[in-house]
């Protein structure tokens, strides 16, 4: 990046001036860690002064069967695969009773599009997660989860999550969104919830009050342009609605071999 170029996106950020497209791709440009980072300490004091907030976070998978074979994903097992498993509800909770005694703050519910799993299994787990722990946060499901709720119970979004709500939900999880762009999604994604029902989900959650994490996978077979792209999208929707607590940048793991089999089981390669 040449200095003339540098200098102009140091006063436009200083200036507190909104940041363009263009801008974005020649931040990506720069190698300069300690001056990006700099410009990005500058940002969030400006927003947020020296407060910071940590919790405790422990994450709850009930089950790890899933419809979908989306390529970066180690997670996900076919119904019948010898560490394929779904848990009963009183296990749900009883796994989550023995996270407490660690000052656990937030449970990080997440689980793969099970093709059977009845739609009230859902509500059901949340409210016997609050009775068991009251002054623990919920936060669970991906937009993508939301999505498959719509499917398998025949409600709309809107009534699934009031129904979530009422049984102990306070928040949505940020996953699902990957790489909003096309170009990479149609390469990685396995499943059918992309950019428009992903907004339209945490559109909903917004309305009703919740306050949603956002994220995005990078590392693998985007470029500086799909990343741009993709916050920019997150940022036009944060301008509608307000409600994104938190960006969280999720980078891509290589090759993960899992323990069980031995299997590489993501199949991405950058």
């Amino acid at each position: 990046m040449d200095a003339g170029l540098k200098r102009e996106l140091e006063d436009k950020v200083l200036a507190g001036e909104r940041l363009s497209r263009e801008d974005g791709l020649a931040l990506y440009e720069s190698d300069d860690l300690a001056w990006l980072g700099g410009l990005a300490h500058h940002v969030r004091t400006r927003k947020n002064g020296d407060v910071v907030h940590f919790n405790v976070n422990r994450h709850l998978n009930m089950t790890n069967v899933c419809t979908a074979s989306c390529a970066y994903c180690s997670f996900q097992r076919k119904p019948g695969e010898k560490d394929a498993y779904t848990m009963r509800i009183e296990e749900a909770v009883r796994l989550a009773k023995a996270m407490e005694n660690e000052n656990l703050t937030e449970l990080h519910i997440v689980n793969g599009l099970h093709p059977t799993l009845p739609w009230r299994y859902y509500p059901r787990s949340l409210s016997e997660l609050k009775k068991a722990l009251p002054n623990v946060s919920l936060k669970a499901f991906t937009a993508t989860e939301i999505h498959h709720f719509e499917t398998i119970s025949g409600l709309s979004a809107s009534e699934i999550l009031d129904e979530l709500i009422e049984a102990g939900l306070e928040s949505l999880t940020g996953g699902g969104a990957e790489i909003f762009d096309w170009e990479v999604r149609q390469h990685i994604v396995d499943h059918r919830t992309h950019w428009e029902d992903w907004s339209r989900i945490h559109r909903l959650a917004h309305a009703k009050g919740l306050k949603t994490p956002c994220t995005m996978l990078y590392g693998h077979i985007e470029e500086p342009r799909h990343r741009v792209d993709h916050v920019l999208r997150l940022r036009e929707l944060q301008d509608e609605t307000g409600g994104f607590q938190v960006f969280i940048p999720l980078r891509y793991q290589h090759d993960f071999v899992d323990m069980q089999d031995g299997k590489v089981r993501n199949r991405l390669q950058a």
